[in-house]
């Protein structure tokens, strides 16, 4: 007589060599192991953690697949370099766009490498990013990036100019820190974010000085003559980010119901130079409603666009966007970027970004009553506590009609009976 086989353990499944092994703990948690890549080409046994079989597993796979790819997996004893390549290359950029993600590349390159870099990640302290960020705020970044003795200038020849990073900057660098640490903190790697723990003092905000609706005008009167004459009226008139503006195609347009549809933005990248891209946020992502004045310029400058294709002829690049060079082809933001300054020169104005034509219509908008909401949809902003904080000024004269509106209705001259309400009426 055959004697019945055991149930087999869920300890002892097998599973293809390379995959690792997985087990459940007394605890109750789930732990898989596997060997990967660590700095200096060699293999690592790195273990993880889950709640749940298939947690734990997932963890265990990702790690493998990054492996695969040629990516060192950087552990606690690893330096913190070595984990911030790993996060860089094998985690954030699955996450980032590739714009900041080479601005993340260089505040870890130029940053926090040289100032943190060498430490163990599991021995990092919350004084170590303290100093770190104090070191940020008041060293000569020519000196500390060796600038000075390549250039012969600077503490290289006893002369610093002190150059340091502005308060933006060193928020931007503990920020990356912070994104990094939190990922190592997911992965068990860390038992919490050190760089969390540090405070830093939030920079203000650059304050902008937005165009005043005379100066809005005389923009406006000194660009109708210019061949990007309806971008600057869609710039000024609905707050459209200049990406956007630029990666606006025809078919995005509705000029007979007076709409645009906003889904993507023309951006340069180091990898795909220009190209289109989602917008900024899900939000971000709506239809608007065009004013008359720039459904009027739009006809124009589709008259303009197709006598600019006639005379192109077969060099005419048909791409189908509203706003194009001569030639059919995209506009480069960093020209428009060059263009716009010559405008501001013609028209007599103040140098401003492009950026701050969004600025001035948002405050333009405000000033004439316009409600916080409809701005937060006009503008695409995901909340409008956004929309409120980035707008909270407002210009002295719509201070003072909120002063005077007050003092009419607090002035007793203009009481006739004198007495207070009665308390039914008050709620």
């Amino acid at each position: 007589m055959t004697a019945a086989r055991p149930a087999p353990s869920r300890r002892s499944r097998t599973r293809a060599n390379g995959d690792g092994t997985i087990y459940q703990r007394k605890d109750g948690r789930w732990e898989a192991a596997g060997y990967v890549l660590a700095p200096g080409n060699t293999r690592k046994r790195v273990r993880v953690y889950g709640a749940t079989r298939g947690d734990a597993m997932t963890k265990l796979t990702e790690k493998i697949a990054a492996s695969n790819r040629g990516f060192p997996i950087a552990a606690a004893d690893s330096t913190v370099s070595a984990y911030l390549a790993y996060w860089l290359d094998g985690v954030a950029v699955h996450h980032l766009r590739e714009n900041t993600h080479t601005r993340y590349a260089a505040s870890i390159r130029l940053h926090i490498n040289p100032g943190l870099g060498v430490k163990k990640l599991a021995r990092l302290t919350a004084r170590d990013v303290r100093t770190f960020l104090d070191g940020l705020r008041t060293t000569c970044q020519c000196c500390a990036q060796g600038r000075d003795s390549v250039r012969r200038s600077c503490c290289a020849i006893g002369q610093c100019c002190g150059k340091q990073l502005s308060p933006l900057t060193v928020t931007y660098v503990h920020a990356v820190l912070k994104s990094a640490l939190e990922h190592a903190v997911r992965e068990d790697e860390l038992p919490r974010n050190v760089a969390r723990n540090v405070k830093t003092t939030t920079p203000r905000p650059r304050r902008f000085q937005p165009l005043t609706a005379a100066e809005a005008r005389q923009l406006l009167q000194s660009a109708h003559t210019d061949r990007l004459h309806a971008l600057y009226e869609l710039a000024l008139r609905t707050g459209l980010r200049k990406g956007v503006l630029l990666g606006l195609h025809w078919a995005d347009l509705d000029l007979d119901g007076g709409t645009a549809s906003v889904c993507r933005s023309l951006q340069r990248t180091r990898s795909a130079g220009l190209t289109h891209l989602p917008t900024k946020t899900q939000a971000s992502e709506r239809r608007i409603a065009l004013p008359t004045a720039c459904i009027r310029a739009l006809h124009g400058h589709w008259e303009r666009q197709e006598e600019e294709r006639e005379g192109a002829g077969a060099d005419w690049k048909t791409s189908g966007l509203v706003f194009t060079t001569t030639a059919g082809g995209p506009l480069d933001p960093a020209n428009i970027t060059r263009h716009f300054r010559g405008l501001l020169n013609r028209a007599g104005l103040r140098r401003i970004r492009f950026h701050d034509l969004r600025h001035s219509t948002a405050t333009l908008l405000l000033e004439q009553g316009v409600d916080l909401v409809v701005i937060k949809e006009l503008l695409g902003h995901a909340h409008i506590g956004v929309t409120a904080s980035d707008y909270a000024h407002v210009r002295l004269r719509l201070q003072r009609q909120a002063i005077d509106t007050l003092n009419n209705a607090l002035n007793t001259e203009n009481d006739d009976s004198g007495d207070p309400p009665s308390a039914a009426r008050v709620r």
